[in-house]
């Protein structure tokens, strides 16, 4: 936890008074809201407004006393802030496995800028060697979905909670998780082949989206820029 609160951090420098962040999920993006909630607090920061990712997010922000707003009223975003489940070197990343794919890409795309924290761990050679791909689909034929998923990549299931009932997003869909034996050996052919199938609503491929990394380590955080 004291390299996700590092990043978290970090994440401190790139905000202004003003500015309309897009706010994610998960625990590091998580505690980066409540070190901006103690920022507004204190009156280092003033005029903050939160478009949250997911229902948990936004909930989290309500505590700490964050504005909220929504797309439809900011349909531009200064920065937006969250975690990554997984980083390649061209910073192409996985996200999603903190169930709000979906509403964190839809947020995403409309920020000027996208701030990733991670740790260090968390850097990968290729997308995909170090946990599954989640995908979201609709609930009608879902096994169905999930079978095709198996047959794309070597091996796929239905996300479910420990009581056995599926995984639910914020937006009323299941999620399935995808393992891919060696990683994803282009992301970008199979991010198309996912967005072309019926019943995948989307995937946890963030692609050509970061613009900034922030990696943190036993040695400090370093600070990796997309090169456009």
């Amino acid at each position: 936890m004291d390299l996700k609160l590092q990043a978290a951090t970090h994440a401190l420098a790139y905000i202004r008074s003003g500015m309309v962040l897009g706010l994610g999920s998960g625990t590091t993006a998580g505690l980066f809201v409540d070190l901006l909630g103690e920022r507004l607090r204190s009156g280092a920061l003033r005029d903050i407004v939160g478009v949250p990712t997911s229902e948990a997010t936004a909930a989290r922000a309500r505590r700490q006393g964050i504005p909220l707003s929504t797309l439809d009223e900011h349909r531009r975003l200064d920065l937006a802030v969250d975690g990554a489940d997984e980083v390649d070197p061209d910073l192409n990343l996985i996200k999603g496995l903190g169930r709000s794919l979906l509403r964190e890409k839809i947020v995403v795309v409309h920020a000027d800028r996208f701030l990733v924290l991670i740790h260090e761990a968390k850097l990968v050679d290729r997308l995909g060697t170090c946990g599954p791909l989640p995908v979201e689909i609709v609930p009608f034929a879902a096994l169905a979905h999930v079978a095709w998923l198996d047959a794309i990549s070597g091996h796929a299931e239905l996300w479910k909670e420990v009581d056995g009932s599926p995984v639910i997003t914020d937006n009323g869909n299941y999620l399935a998780r995808c393992w891919l034996a060696g990683g994803i050996a282009d992301p970008y052919a199979l991010a198309r082949t996912l967005a072309d199938r019926p019943g995948i609503v989307d995937h946890g491929l963030f692609l050509d989206l970061a613009t900034t990394v922030a990696v943190s380590g036993p040695a400090g955080v370093r600070v990796l820029n997309r090169s456009f």
